[in-house]
This record gives structure tokens, sequence and C-alpha cells, in this order.
């Protein structure tokens, strides 16, 4: 019989647990790879009514088993609806657990889907392939909701999926928030796993400006043009003074990941350049801060 007292739950609160989730076709596969690359002890596509037995026996491996990370989707069919029990189960027990939501647009399912040629889990002679991803993304709206951390991998490489976990899993300190600050183009849509979105197509943009555009936000002349302006700078001001009073809420609700997204038209000039503003500002206040450029390579 298994003493499920104080002690025990200290004890098994050491495990580290991640649980990887999300829609078919999102990259989960890739993902996992990447936490083996980690270190993680990893299983994949496991029943989610055996979490809290897999959380136990890492538990009672002598500590060889310090890192776990599970792959949990609907390919469990009727199994999957035991989840939210399951999730429970393992607060009971003390475990300790992060879950990564893997998303993407229903233009890159398809895509994928057709170059692949595999069959999506719920596809029947019913439903096509877009109604049997949005069908998934139903089923999986709660969870997503869930999430600790929801990537978007709708225009993400492999190897940037691979960055970002080892980003988010490399020697992160119990209790310290990650933030992500994302620059993006709104013409190639609005980033999935953003926690907080703002506009910045209100300023001038360097597109206009014959010998700034070919150049990108990461380059000095465009930096400074877009600097210059007083709107970037009102604007600084005011996110850093709203990220200064919010961000210390969100860490003290236990939020591990918060993704921060700027947008400007093509995501390759203003958005650039003030991402990088915002990031070294979040690393001056302690923060892990991570800085991703969507778009401009586009």
């Amino acid at each position: 019989m298994i003493d499920d007292g104080p002690r025990e739950m200290r004890a098994r609160s050491g495990v580290e647990c991640v649980i990887v989730t999300g829609q078919s076709g999102a990259g989960k596969s890739e993902a996992i790879h990447c936490f083996e690359d980690l270190g993680f002890f990893c299983v994949d596509n496991l029943p989610p009514a055996l979490i809290s037995k897999f959380a136990e026996l890492c538990a009672h491996s002598d500590g060889k088993v310090s890192r776990a990370a599970v792959v949990i989707d609907v390919r469990g069919g009727a199994f999957f609806d035991h989840l939210a029990a399951s999730l429970t189960e393992l607060e009971r027990m003390g475990f300790d657990y992060r879950i990564v939501f893997l998303a993407a647009s229903d233009e890159a399912l398809v895509r994928r889907y057709k170059e692949t040629r595999r069959r999506h889990p719920l596809a029947s002679d019913k439903r096509t392939l877009l109604e049997s991803i949005r069908e998934e993304r139903r089923v999986l709206e709660g969870l997503k909701e869930r999430a600790h951390k929801v990537i978007d991998t709708s225009s993400l490489p492999a190897q940037a999926l691979k960055n970002e976990v080892a980003s988010l899993f490399t020697e992160r300190g119990t209790g310290e928030m990650v933030v992500t600050v994302v620059s993006f183009g709104y013409k190639f849509g609005v980033p999935l796993d953003a926690d907080l979105v703002f506009d910045l197509r209100f300023l001038p943009n360097p597109h206009y400006i014959e010998e700034l555009r070919p150049l990108s936000g990461t380059e000095e002349p465009v930096r400074e043009f877009v600097l210059a302006s007083p709107g970037a700078r009102d604007f600084l001001r005011h996110i850093f003074a709203f990220l200064d009073f919010a961000l210390p809420l969100y860490a003290q609700e236990g939020k591990a990941y918060l993704t921060i997204a700027l947008g400007c038209t093509g995501g390759r000039h203003r958005s650039v350049a003030l991402t990088s503003e915002v990031t070294g500002h979040l690393r001056t206040r302690g923060y892990r801060a991570v800085v991703e450029h969507r778009d401009v390579s586009k």
C-alpha cells in the first residue's frame, strides 16, 4: 500500500513531468524527440488513465528518472476522456507537471496531411479532412486553456521547434517564468500561442523608405528610424509600465510561460525593432526573456 502523506508527496514532487499534447499534425512527435535530447524519459501516446501510474513509477526509480515527458492526444480514443481526472489525480499525489500544447492553423495542418498522405485520427467517411481538423480543435479547446505553454507550429521549422523547447526546459529554475517576445506580420496571421498582442501598425513604416525596405528591424538604420518616431517612444514607455505591473501578477498566479506578440504589417521592420527593445527591458528586470522573429525572413 502506498503512503500518500506529505512526506511521500514531497518526494514525488521532485519529478518534473511534462505532458505534450495538441492537434494531430502540429508536431508532437518532433517535440517529444526534443525532450529526449534534453534528457527526459519519454513515452509516446500514453493512455491518459495511466499518467498517474507512470508518474508513480518515475518517482520510485531511485532517482534514475527525474524528468519525464509523455505525449497524450486523441489517438487514445475513448481514453482521452479520462485526461481531466488523471490530471486531478496527479495533483493530488503531489506531482509537479506542465502541459505543452502544440497548435497550428487549419491551412498548415491540411497541407501537412496532404503532403504525408496520412489519415487524421478523427477522419471518417462522413467527414472531410478539414472537418476532422476542426472537430479535433473543438475537442481540445478545454485542454488548450489549461496548457502552461502553447506553441504555434504553423510556420515553425523543426529546428526552430527544437530551439524553443530547449529554451523553455534547459536549466529552468523552479518558479521561474519564461517570457517569449515574438515579432510577427499581420499578413501572415496572429500567433496562435500569444497571451498578449500589441499592434504596431500605427507607427511610420520603413517599407516605404527605399533604402530601408531591403533591411530588417535587426539592423541599425531601421531601428533608428522606428525609434525616432514619437509614437514609438510613447508606446515603449506605456508597455514597459504595463509589463512591470502585469508580469509579477502572472508569475504570482503560477504562470510558467508567457508569450508577448508585437505585430506590424509584414513582421520585418517595426515589430522586429520594438521586440528587441521589449526583450531588453524584461531582461533588465530579471526575467528570462526569449526573442523570436517569426516572419522577418519572409
